[in-house]
């Protein structure tokens, strides 16, 4: 069980709507500081909201944050982008390196350059926001980039356990929020999503399946690939 009273957190996106309800939901569960980051941070109203520049695709304002950041003890890897386009060979080159620079790459290397300030730290997390398009792959290279990062963070929990750093992937399917606003499906609402999670990692959950897509869609994965993708079948017919 991993408990946030008192916890110095760093969230990635945080000028986002779930970025915000993380930084608001963090202190409500008694944090004690929380680093706000944005490639442009704004203005919080809160002395214990630390705004913090970060651009998780640049190494070298990773290395400042970890200098300026080195108290913190939980670090939300939030962060994310989608490509306007879909089909994984329709996007631009531009396209295809963005994403896995901002949602595969990011995470990862802020993973590794937080790892050595969280190993030892009292209730030591990492809280890495996936997709339930990891495992429904018509996201094109936005599902093939949260994929690799649900990969990794399954690599990251067993390599940071003996280290105590407790490590949390989150699976989720549509929020309510800016990114979405074109989808007419269900959405979570971001509150719901950011209290799930932190739910989850006062329990001691490695995953949150935040989403009834979350939840069917890992059970679906024991199925045949043509069961997934029913296309499939109409393309070999």
């Amino acid at each position: 069980m991993t408990a946030l009273n008192g916890a110095v957190v760093l969230v990635t996106g945080a000028n986002g709507g779930i970025g915000t309800h993380f930084v608001h939901d963090a202190l409500a569960r008694g944090a004690s500081k929380v680093y706000a980051t944005a490639r442009n941070p704004r203005d919080w109203d809160d002395e214990r909201i630390v705004p913090l520049a970060l651009d998780v695709t640049d190494p070298a304002s990773i290395q400042a944050a970890v200098k300026t950041a080195g108290d913190v003890t939980v670090l939300i890897n939030n962060a994310g982008i989608i490509p306007a386009s879909v089909g994984i060979l329709n996007h631009t080159d531009h396209e295809i390196r963005a994403n896995l620079e901002t949602n595969f790459f990011g995470p990862l290397f802020l993973a590794r350059a937080f790892a050595p300030v969280l190993a030892g730290k009292e209730d030591a997390a990492i809280i890495d926001i996936h997709s339930a398009l990891s495992w429904y792959a018509v996201g094109g290279i936005y599902s093939a980039s949260k994929a690799a990062l649900w990969s990794a963070t399954n690599s990251l929990r067993l390599e940071l356990a003996p280290q105590g750093v407790h490590v949390v992937g989150v699976h989720v399917g549509y929020v309510d929020t800016q990114m979405a606003a074109g989808v007419a499906d269900a959405k979570t609402a971001p509150a719901d999503l950011v209290r799930s999670v932190f739910d989850g990692l006062e329990a001691g959950e490695c995953e949150v399946l935040a989403d009834e897509t979350s939840v069917q869609l890992k059970a679906a994965l024991s199925a045949p690939i043509e069961a997934m993708y029913p296309q499939l079948k109409a393309a070999n017919a």
